[in-house]
């Protein structure tokens, strides 16, 4: 449990990132066309993650020492993601669309971290420069887009590499299939996504949580 929470601490303080399309095994569609031009890359991520309303699907995380992880992640547009762990796993990450919040339960802590600070703003944040900051890698599929986000002005923040896949009934025609997240100290988490539900309705109360911390805190 104790390596589980350090690997989420250090995904969210550095906002993890996802490995070259290359390293990831995935099930992809029949090539449809040649790949686009670099430019043209980073645009259709663009596109196709502003184009999410809501979002659901199951995932799972497996840390840079094989530990892996089950749940599910419920985002809505903008700014609101909830990770909701498997069963005995007393953590919970929920972002209202301001910040990014850990809770502990087993410990009875909360932690949050700005989203601006975080490269997964580049998946939350309608108004982030993506673009300005994304860095399309070379796949050996032309119907995968992997594409780094990093701020190079922090690299505390970590990068961000999206591994998108063309699929014609997806928002903006691209399906956010996995990220895996790399650290300034390279340590890395994967986030690998199934069963994604686009358009979904979504409560706004699905991103509230529970304080344990006691009442009589100051």
């Amino acid at each position: 449990m104790n390596t589980i929470k350090h690997t989420l601490r250090k995904t969210m303080i550095a906002a993890s990132a996802l490995l070259p399309g290359a390293a990831l095994v995935m099930s992809v569609p029949a090539p449809l066309a040649a790949q686009a031009a670099p430019s043209q890359q980073v645009d259709q991520v663009v596109v196709a993650l502003r184009a999410i309303s809501t979002l659901r699907a199951d995932f799972v995380q497996t840390d840079r020492n094989g530990q892996r992880v089950a749940g599910v992640m419920t985002l809505k547009r903008p700014g609101k993601i909830r990770f909701q762990y498997e069963k005995g796993i007393p953590l919970l990450i929920v972002s209202d669309g301001a910040a990014l919040t850990m809770i502990d339960y087993e410990v009875r802590q909360v932690q949050r971290w700005p989203i601006r600070n975080s490269p997964l703003g580049a998946l939350l944040d309608p108004n982030k420069d993506v673009a300005r900051f994304a860095r399309p890698n070379p796949t050996s599929h032309p119907a995968v887009v992997s594409i780094d986000v990093k701020d190079p002005r922090h690299p505390e923040y970590g990068t961000i590499t999206m591994i998108m896949i063309r699929k014609a009934s997806a928002p903006g025609g691209y399906e956010l299939d996995s990220w895996v997240a790399l650290d300034s100290q390279n340590k890395r988490t994967t986030i690998r996504l199934a069963n994604q539900q686009y358009g979904v309705a979504v409560p706004d109360n699905t991103f509230r949580w529970n304080d344990p911390r006691p009442v009589n805190r100051k």
